[in-house]
């Protein structure tokens, strides 16, 4: 199933790369690209200006490397941008509760269903690196048009599948637009803005980033209770096509592209070495590291992705820069991004896990009470990032940093008695945390870097966010289930029958329950129930130490001058 699914995957991404392509050959040069080839670019007003002016210029505004249609404003670029992200993201966790009665009417495996979740994330890791790539060879706005187009198609695939293959085809065309448009909307955040405007900028595309994946298992919680589940794709298909007529008409922004060629073997590299290691990671969890096929994953994925770095590294235009490492206010900014995101999605799969595997809450009770915290990550974002564009970046991650490594410890002392709205208020102080952290490491990271470059670190940090959270996840179940399996044989061996104390319980239990066989079932259930919940808190164990290690190091962040690049 994965050689099959995965060589489609591999295939259409090659395919559609070709197609591009070849329609680029074709097609006449006009507008911006006409003028680039010239080394000439049009500002607003229509004038020709200079590409080679420095960077400080086209701060004050003299001279800019973009430009708007005519009557269409940043507003309404952006208002586009954030309202076709919002609902490809969205996307993202949409299947959560609704993957069961898929299963069900398609007359499918758990396993199997996982794969239109698992597809998915292999298409975004796919895309996400070459996203540089694109970036430079195609306008921001056929780019938005295309990926809309994409993710609205794959909408109705789904809206209309009678069977799992063609539901499969539907996600897969999903993620690939879904895959451009996340780092999309970065780099135009990035190139509409200067730096010392970016933070509140940033802050206000996480509203999307952050909020959207958190009412997805809600939404579609209650849209699989009262509807079919096809409703919910075409919902998404109508609101899709909504979004696409909104970009045509307002997403008139066109950037300074050049004719980079196609890195075809550095493409296949990067398609096979990242697939292969988010699916290793994110299997890993469930099958164990020990996993024949987690190994050959794992293998083959490091093989690939060196190759894929030393063909990068060794060119003269690669496809994915990696210079941006060379700049050390990018290198740790994207090393403590990578740890908190492996916190984050840990705990984004562990809480759901203890709510409902073992507390019993339904998927619906458990996604609302993560809900707030994610609103708090909404509204704080747009104030943390004015607060980073004032003060810098770090004493926003110490302070983020330290509540939410706070709130994290806190889930450590979980038991079966703990109060739902206790859980609830520590996630929100955890959320709370996240918020002065997430969105401003990344921009500060990103400021840190020349105005050529920011398309590759875009590209490389979404890429490694991608695998920290798959490797976060990983690390904190294969914890949660160790830990588990571990407590489990001690209690065992504790619950000796031939102590006195256990007989007195046994019977007591037993006239309380009404025979021998009841009372034991009774002791079981507690004992099982203990030990999963001391390896929920061993995992949590484990987040809070990342988030430890990520204070630590953000004692070493510096002021803001430090990240404002003066290339």
């Amino acid at each position: 199933m994965f050689v099959m699914i995965y060589s489609i995957v591999s295939l259409i991404v090659i395919v559609l790369m070709n197609l591009m392509l070849l329609h680029r050959r074709k097609k006449k040069q006009m507008n911006l690209n006409e003028d680039v080839d010239q080394t000439q670019l049009i500002d607003e007003r229509h004038e020709e200006i200079d590409v080679n002016a420095s960077i400080t210029d086209q701060v004050k505004g003299t001279v800019t490397q973009y430009r708007f249609k005519e009557g269409i404003t940043r507003n309404k670029v952006l208002a586009a941008m954030l309202f076709g992200m919002f609902i490809a993201i969205l996307n993202q966790t949409l299947l959560n509760t609704a993957l069961p009665k898929i299963n069900t009417d398609f007359n499918i495996t758990a396993a199997t269903g996982q794969w239109l979740m698992t597809g998915f994330m292999l298409v975004n890791g796919i895309l996400i690196p070459i996203s540089a790539f694109l970036f430079e060879k195609y306008s921001y706005r056929r780019l938005f048009l295309f990926s809309m187009l994409i993710f609205s198609v794959g909408s109705l695939v789904c809206g209309i599948a009678w069977n799992f293959p063609i539901m499969m085809s539907g996600r897969i065309l999903q993620a690939a637009g879904a895959g451009i448009l996340m780092p999309l909307g970065t780099n135009v955040f990035m190139t509409i803005f200067p730096p010392e405007k970016r933070g509140m900028a940033m802050g206000t595309l996480g509203i999307a980033m952050i909020l959207a994946p958190a009412i997805g298992p809600t939404l579609s919680g209650y849209i699989v209770d009262h509807y079919d589940w096809h409703t919910m794709f075409i919902g998404m298909f109508v609101i899709g096509l909504i979004a696409l007529v909104f970009a045509y008409f307002w997403f008139g922004m066109y950037q300074r592209t050049s004719q980079p060629k196609a890195d075809v073997p550095g493409v296949i590299f990067s398609t096979i070495g990242f697939g292969a290691l988010l699916y290793g990671f994110s299997e890993a969890g469930n099958d164990g590291w020990g996993s024949t096929k987690i190994i050959a994953m794992l293998v083959i994925g490091v093989i690939f992705t060196t190759a894929f770095v030393i063909r990068e590294m060794t060119m003269k235009t690669p496809m994915l820069s990696f210079e941006v490492l060379k700049y050390p206010g990018y290198t740790l900014t994207a090393a403590i991004n990578m740890i908190v995101t492996m916190s984050l999605f840990g705990g984004m799969i562990l809480l759901p896990l203890y709510l409902q595997n073992l507390r019993g809450f339904s998927a619906i009770d458990s996604g609302l009470l993560l809900l707030p915290g994610a609103l708090i990550m909404g509204f704080m974002g747009p104030i943390a990032g004015k607060l980073l564009d004032t003060i810098g970046i770090k004493p926003l991650a110490i302070i983020g940093l330290t509540i939410t490594t706070y709130g994290t410890w806190e889930l450590t002392q979980l038991t079966m008695d703990t109060p739902y709205s206790s859980i609830l208020w520590i996630y929100i102080v955890r959320s709370f945390g996240m918020s002065f952290i997430m969105m401003p490491i990344m921009t500060a990271g990103m400021n840190a870097l020349p105005a050529r470059l920011i398309s590759h670190g875009n590209a490389l940090i979404n890429t490694m966010r991608q695998l920290a959270g798959s490797i976060g996840t990983a690390i904190l179940v294969t914890v949660m289930t160790q830990q588990t399996d571990t407590h489990l044989a001690t209690f065992q061996q504790d619950l000796d029958a031939t102590q006195p104390f256990i007989q007195d319980q046994l019977q007591s239990l037993a006239q309380q329950l009404g025979g021998e066989q009841q009372a034991t079932a009774a002791i079981l259930k507690f004992v099982n129930e203990l030990a999963a919940v001391d390896g929920v808190n061993s995992a949590f164990w484990v987040a809070t130490a990342l988030s430890g290690l990520a204070l630590i190091m953000s004692f070493f962040l510096h002021d803001k001058s430090y990240y404002m690049s003066k290339e």
